[in-house]
């Protein structure tokens, strides 16, 4: 039955991508985020429904090609197409060209979805339904673990859907601690009130999931949101008890086995699975010291680990954003890798100084200033974990992008859709 419904579903969206080819770009979103075939037990769990979706959205564009937005040619732009470009130069001379090639293939189909998401998403109308889109994909494998980690007492960690980007209970975490964000975004411009409460219940389930997850790089990571989202608040002692309630709370709720886990964090000396992550941090410095092109996309195995590790009986990845990249592209990919992440901020920023000035961008506002969180909690928490590659981030800098040439460059990349009730505003 379930192998019907989402067949159905993907096969039913082809005559509506042909009509508005953004329609093809959310139903990526979905396939790539919550995976629903592999909730499937037939033919559908290996269907490629992802494939079918981007042919029919290319053919789509052909047909459609006066929906499509330039994209303006500035300093975030530029370093993100260098970027690509120096993954590609790296993955000819990659250390096992062969299976750097097939990685590569994977990174290239995100990367050019995502640069047709700014072709293609340019009304404020279409980025709040990818957003939905996003919160709803992860936010479906959230809400159930928080809801899991409630009824088995927090005694069993949070998993993701098998064989995708967030399958690890790591992976799963940190992505979802970059949607609570976006879902008070969609709280705080929602008007329908029983709405309103299912995000609010979302929020608090997928909070209680990370912590299910027992991942000590999202608990890291939880930490340095609630210090932004406390820096960044209006009331700051209202912040701050809200903070505090939640975080005894979520302390005395969580049983023994996972303090001790966390606890780890102190004693890392002792961890093996820490310890195997230094190691790995150690060999993509090493690498990358004497490679300049870094070692391609997955070079680690035995034979380069025992050149350029400590320990070549600890072969693992890197299990952190900025030491998997360095590993990946030497020190101009990492360089490159940090400044669009800077620059995504930057942009942000921005938004968030000028928009701040008109009441009709107030949505603006608080969208920009939600994904700043979104990048506090993938830098911090993506320092322990391996996500360099994934959409979710990509995504997040491209609506950076977006919002940067609505608000301040006004482009007309992004229309603005101004309420009915502010028509005869001047802007």
């Amino acid at each position: 039955m379930r192998d019907i419904l989402i067949a159905l579903i993907v096969f039913g969206s082809i005559p509506f991508i042909l009509k508005r080819p953004y329609i093809g770009i959310l139903m990526w979103a979905w396939l790539s985020y919550m995976n629903p075939h592999r909730l499937a037990y037939g033919f559908a769990y290996n269907m490629p429904f992802a494939q079918v979706i981007a042919v029919v959205l290319f053919a789509a564009i052909f047909f459609n090609r006066k929906d499509l937005q330039k994209i303006p040619i500035d300093g975030l732009m530029t370093a993100w197409i260098f970027f690509f470009l120096w993954m590609t130069l790296t993955t000819f001379f990659a250390i096992y060209p062969d299976f750097a090639q097939d990685y590569y293939i994977r990174v290239l189909k995100i990367q050019l979805l995502t640069f047709l998401t700014l072709m293609l998403i340019n009304t404020q109308e279409k980025i709040n339904k990818l957003i939905w889109v996003i919160v709803f994909s992860i936010g479906f494998y959230s809400i159930k673990g928080g809801v899991f980690t409630i009824i088995s007492g927090g005694g069993y960690r949070v998993w993701g859907p098998a064989g995708t980007f967030i399958e690890e209970n790591n992976a799963l975490a940190l992505s979802t601690l970059m949607i609570i964000p976006l879902m008070y975004y969609l709280f705080s411009k929602e008007k329908n009130r029983w709405i309103r409460y299912g995000l609010l219940g979302c929020m608090f389930s997928s909070l209680v999931a990370v912590l299910g997850s027992q991942s000590r790089g999202a608990f890291i990571s939880i930490i340095s949101v609630a210090v932004f989202f406390w820096l960044k608040s209006k009331s700051k002692i209202l912040t701050g008890f809200l903070i505090i309630f939640l975080a005894i709370a979520g302390l005395n709720f969580m049983p023994e086995t996972w303090h001790d886990r966390m606890n780890t964090i102190q004693d890392y000396e002792e961890d093996q699975s820490a310890m195997g992550r230094i190691n790995a941090w150690i060999y993509s410095i090493n690498i990358a010291n004497d490679r300049l092109l870094g070692g391609g996309f997955n070079s680690w195995s035995t034979n380069t680990y025992e050149i350029y590790s400590p320990d070549a009986e600890l072969v693992v990845v890197a299990h952190s954003i900025y030491f998997n990249v360095l590993a990946d592209h030497g020190w101009i990919g990492l360089i490159l890798f940090i400044l669009i992440l800077m620059l995504a901020w930057k942009f942000l920023s921005d938004v968030i100084s000028i928009a701040s000035k008109n009441s009709i961008r107030k949505d603006q506002v608080m969208l920009a200033k939600m994904l700043q969180v979104s990048l506090i909690a993938y830098c911090s928490g993506g320092a322990f974990l391996s996500l360099s590659y994934f959409d979710l981030p990509w995504h997040i800098i491209a609506l950076a992008f977006l919002l940067k040439h609505q608000v301040v460059n006004n482009t007309g990349l992004v229309k603005q859709q101004v309420r009915k009730e502010n028509k005869g505003v001047a802007h």
